[in-house]
C-alpha cells in the first residue's frame, strides 16, 4: 500500500499581523487557522472532519513560532484542537515572526526571514524553542520537520537530527524558484538518507515543457492529485506527500470559504478514502520505517506525465477562482 501523508502547514498569518487585521490573537486564529466566516468555516476543523469522515489521517505541521507574541496560548488552541479530533503533530517553523518578538522572547539574538539565514547553533536554538513550545501545548516530541518557506539548508537538518528528529520535509522539487537550499539533486524524487536525516521531498507530476508541478492542494486539481496517487501506486513509489495549509480552503481577503477549492479537497478525500492501494499515514506510523523508505532512493523514479486535459481543467478550475476571489475585502467575521 502506498504511504500518503497530508501535510497541513497549520500557521498564524505574519501578513495580517503586518497590516494590522491580525494583531489580535483571536482575529488571527479565525482568519488564518479556524478560517470561520458567516458562511461557514474551512480552516483545520474542517480539514480534520472531512479526514475523519473518509478515515483518513492528517499531518499538521505546527508554527509554534508566534508563541514569542502572543504568549503559550496561541500554540495551545492550534495543538489542543488538532489532538481532539484524533491527528498528527509535528514542527514547523516561520522565523519571520522573530523579527515582531520583543528582544526578551527571541531564542536567539538576531531576525531572520527563514530559518537557513541562521548560524547551525542558532537552529538549534530556534528549533528547541520551537519544540518546547509544542510539547507544553501537549504534542509528542515532534519527529518530522517542515521550514517555513521551504527555507532550510543542510545546517537545518543537522540541527534536526542533533535534536532527534527522524524526517524532514522541506524539499519541494516541483518548486525549483522555492527558498529551499538544501544540497540536494533537483531530480530527488524519492526518500533519501541527507546530513543525518530522512529527507521526504513533496510529491510531483510532470508539467508543460518537461517540468515538475508540486503536489499541493491549490496547485493541482483533484483529478490530478487522483493521477498522481493512482499513478504512484502503480509505480511502487515508496511514499508520496501532498502539501496544503490551514487557511488553503478559505479566502483571506475577503473573508469567505473558497468553494472552488474546498469542493477540490471534499472529492479528493472522499476518493482517497475508497481507494484499495494507498493509505494515508502520519510520520509517527513510519518512525521505524525511514530505512525502508529510503531503500530506493538512488533508483530513478517515473514521474506521471504531463496531461494536456487535465491542466486545462485545472486552468478554467483557477479562472474561477480569480473571478470570484478577486473582489475587495470584506470586513473579518466577528
Amino acid at each position: 500500500m502506498l504511504p500518503v501523508l497530508i501535510t497541513i502547514d497549520t500557521e498564524y498569518s505574519l501578513a495580517l499581523y503586518q497590516q494590522g487585521d491580525g494583531r489580535d490573537r483571536a482575529t488571527n486564529f479565525v482568519r488564518s487557522i479556524a478560517c470561520r466566516s458567516s458562511r461557514g468555516s474551512t480552516g483545520i476543523n474542517y480539514q480534520m472532519r472531512q479526514f475523519n469522515r473518509f478515515g483518513l489521517k492528517g499531518v499538521f505541521f505546527v508554527d509554534p513560532m508566534p508563541a514569542m507574541i502572543w504568549g503559550q496560548e496561541a500554540v495551545d488552541e492550534v495543538v489542543h484542537t488538532i489532538l481532539e479530533h484524533g491527528h498528527e503533530v509535528q514542527l514547523h517553523l516561520h522565523s519571520e515572526w522573530l523579527e515582531f518578538a520583543e528582544p526578551r522572547a527571541r531564542p536567539v539574538g538576531r531576525t531572520g526571514a527563514n530559518i537557513k539565514d541562521f548560524t547551525l547553533d542558532e537552529q538549534v536554538a530556534l528549533l528547541e524553542y520551537a519544540i518546547e513550545r509544542l510539547v507544553a501545548a501537549g504534542a509528542d516530541r515532534p519527529i518530522a520537520f517542515r521550514a517555513g518557506n521551504y527555507g532550510a539548508n543542510d545546517d537545518t537538518l543537522r540541527a534536526l537530527a542533533r535534536l532527534g528528529l527522524v524526517y524532514d520535509s522541506s524539499f519541494a522539487p516541483g518548486i525549483p524558484g522555492s527558498a529551499c537550499e538544501l544540497s540536494l539533486d533537483p531530480a530527488q524524487l524519492s526518500p533519501i538518507l541527507h546530513c543525518g536525516l530522512t529527507e521526504m521531498p513533496i510529491g510531483v507530476i510532470g508539467a508543460t515543457g518537461g517540468g515538475m508541478r508540486h503536489a499541493q492542494i491549490t496547485a493541482l486539481s483533484q483529478w490530478e492529485l487522483r493521477r498522481a496517487v493512482a499513478h504512484a501506486t502503480s509505480e511502487c513509489w515508496p511514499a508520496f506527500v501532498i502539501v496544503s495549509h490551514s487557511f488553503e480552503l478559505f479566502d483571506r481577503a475577503r473573508g469567505i470559504p473558497n468553494g472552488v477549492v474546498r469542493r477540490r479537497f471534499d472529492r479528493f478525500c472522499k476518493w482517497l478514502g475508497r481507494e484499495d492501494g494507498s493509505g494515508t499515514t502520519t510520520f509517527s506510523a513510519l518512525r521505524e520505517k525511514a530505512q525502508e523508505l529510503r531503500a530506493g532512493a538512488n533508483v530513478p523514479m517515473n514521474l506521471l506525465p504531463h496531461n494536456p486535459v487535465t491542466t486545462a481543467h485545472r486552468m478554467v478550475e483557477q479562472a474561477v477562482v480569480n473571478h470570484f476571489h478577486s473582489q475587495p475585502p470584506a470586513p473579518p467575521a466577528p
